[in-house]
């Protein structure tokens, strides 16, 4: 929502302790969100077979329509019978000062599935990504993935901030990849006091995206890589544009391209989301991926990338899961 005035026009020091105030707000914009949906989102839209585990209210059939229309499985989403989905609420006003309040309602029930019932109904994914839930469930996902012997992504996002040195060193350990923005990537080493030469001891490799200057990526073995952004041609909306880095990054690694490659595409689908308005409003198509990628990292890169992408991506109907169709892999 947005406020036509300056919430400090109305705040009074003297009364802080007796705050009563209604904004009359301009406009109401309702958009689909959450970290997970978002990234399910994107690797539906790259052809892949995406399962979105978590917890949902009884209000979310419209939203479980869009995304299997999308190519998201959404058998395993819990269903609360007593409260709504998570939902994020914001008013904005002038200067950009922003007052909200974050609801997280069914997400606290996450922690009530189990990856083992997700393999009994639709076998072992290729790749779990552990990304912002309720701590609890975060916690529960890597122990889950590390008895499973089922590689995984260990993605703290805003839950970092929450989490003690003790539960973000349990969470990330034996990560296949730990992935943070450079913010979130300074402030796990300031809480663990763990540098990222000790991570990777027991983590295969640490991705850290830095905005408009694009991507770093470490492994054990050999010097950091750094992959540029692609430049957006403008930014409408900057919400969402990690979700659809790591739908990218971690689409092109399960279409079996090089890290490198990966975080190419990766940066696309980021400026893709960065010129609409909503995290779920782009669509990839294969020709503007290949005149995207070939303007920034050249013609070899565009054209290893274009040949990774399905023909037709959306809208359709949900991607094939048959396990001898191997371009269709499961996250």
């Amino acid at each position: 929502m947005r406020f036509p005035g300056r919430f400090a026009d109305h705040l009074l020091p003297d009364r802080l302790d007796r705050v009563s105030l209604s904004f009359l707000v301009d406009d109401l914009v309702i958009r689909r969100g959450g970290v997970a949906a978002n990234i399910s989102y994107g690797l539906g839209q790259l052809g892949l077979a995406p399962m979105l585990v978590g917890a949902a209210g009884s209000d979310f059939a419209d939203y479980r329509s869009w995304l299997e229309q999308h190519g998201v499985d959404c058998t395993h989403v819990l269903l609360s019978k007593v409260s709504h989905t998570a939902r994020f609420v914001c008013t904005t006003d002038e200067d950009l000062c922003q007052i909200a309040s974050f609801y997280p309602g069914a997400m606290v029930e996450a922690a009530d599935i189990r990856l083992d019932d997700v393999i009994v109904r639709s076998g072992r994914p290729d790749l779990v990504l552990a990304c912002a839930d309720s701590p609890a469930a975060m916690m529960q996902r890597a122990q889950e993935c590390r008895r499973l012997g089922l590689p995984y992504a260990a993605d703290p996002s805003q839950q970092l901030p929450r989490m003690s040195a003790v539960e973000v060193l349990e969470f990330v350990r034996g990560a296949w990849c730990l992935i943070t923005n450079e913010y979130e990537a300074a402030l796990l080493r300031s809480k663990t006091g763990c540098g990222e030469e000790e991570l990777l001891t027991s983590i295969e490799m640490i991705v850290t995206t830095l905005g408009e200057n694009g991507v770093r990526i470490a492994t054990r073995h050999g010097e950091p890589e750094l992959v540029p952004a692609v430049a957006p041609k403008e930014i409408v909306d900057p919400t969402g544009g990690g979700d659809a880095f790591r739908a990218g990054f971690f689409g092109g690694l399960l279409r079996r391209l090089p890290a490198g490659m990966a975080a190419q595409l990766g940066c696309t689908m980021a400026a893709l989301v960065l010129e609409t308005s909503g995290t779920q409003a782009y669509s990839v198509d294969p020709d503007e991926v290949f005149e995207r990628v070939t303007d920034t990292y050249g013609g070899a890169s565009g054209s290893l990338l274009a040949a990774s992408l399905p023909v037709t991506v959306s809208p359709g109907p949900a991607p094939s899961t048959n396990t001898a169709d191997r371009r269709h892999r499961r996250a």
